[in-house]
């Protein structure tokens, strides 16, 4: 069957596995919208208490420090997943059959390379920050109240981490479409049309007008 995303899906491992990793996916995208909701609080109460109490929330540039990773880089494997990432979708769409999935396939790879190597640099990163021997377990931290910043820089790693595995995913998946020579692959995100994508978002709509 297929999502509202048009990513296939059947009883295959590699489905299974899909299916999997994007329960994952969505919790890190919900923490992401979580993220950008607290910012928002905080920004009221900061803003308030400048106004009314003549006192900022303290350290409030700190915490924005420390949420950027989980708004940047927490849905990107979820992005990802649902094809939702720019790219050239005029080129792409004129391929078809074996040939679209090569190209898929080559050009997944080229991320997926560039992702391992940037999770290699990240958690590079990240160590430099992290000690146990030190207070807070950090030999860094933010300039106002001092809140270590390797939590922050570890989601960068986990995050990049899971992008990988989806990588591997899909690019698995196009290896099966380029040996079989399915039109129709599972797991990865299906090119659509205009028409297509109006209809899906139509429908989407009504859904939550009928639950509602």
């Amino acid at each position: 069957m297929a999502g509202s995303a048009s990513v296939l899906e059947d009883g295959s491992t590699l489905s299974r596995l899909d299916r999997l990793l994007f329960k994952l996916e969505t919790i890190l995208a919900l923490l992401s919208g979580i993220a950008v909701f607290s910012l928002m609080i905080l920004a009221v109460i900061s803003v308030g208490g400048r106004n009314f109490l003549q006192q900022p929330l303290p350290g409030y540039v700190d915490w924005i420090e420390q949420a950027m990773p989980l708004i940047a880089f927490m849905g990107v494997a979820y992005t990802q997943r649902l094809g939702g990432h720019i790219r050239m979708d005029l080129v792409v769409g004129n391929l078809r059959g074996r040939v679209l999935w090569m190209a898929e396939f080559i050009t997944t790879s080229f991320i997926l390379l560039l992702m391992v190597l940037m999770v290699w640099g990240s958690f590079a990163h990240f160590q430099r920050s992290f000690d146990f021997n030190a207070p807070l377990w950090s030999r860094d931290s933010s300039f106002d109240i001092n809140l270590p910043l390797w939590p922050a820089k570890l989601l960068v790693p986990v995050a990049f981490g899971v992008l990988c595995l989806r990588l591997s995913l899909q690019i698995w998946a196009y290896a099966r479409a380029i040996l079989t020579g399915s039109l129709t692959p599972i797991a990865v995100p299906l090119i659509e049309d205009a028409a297509t994508q109006a209809a899906n978002e139509a429908a989407t709509v009504s859904g939550f007008e009928e639950r509602s």
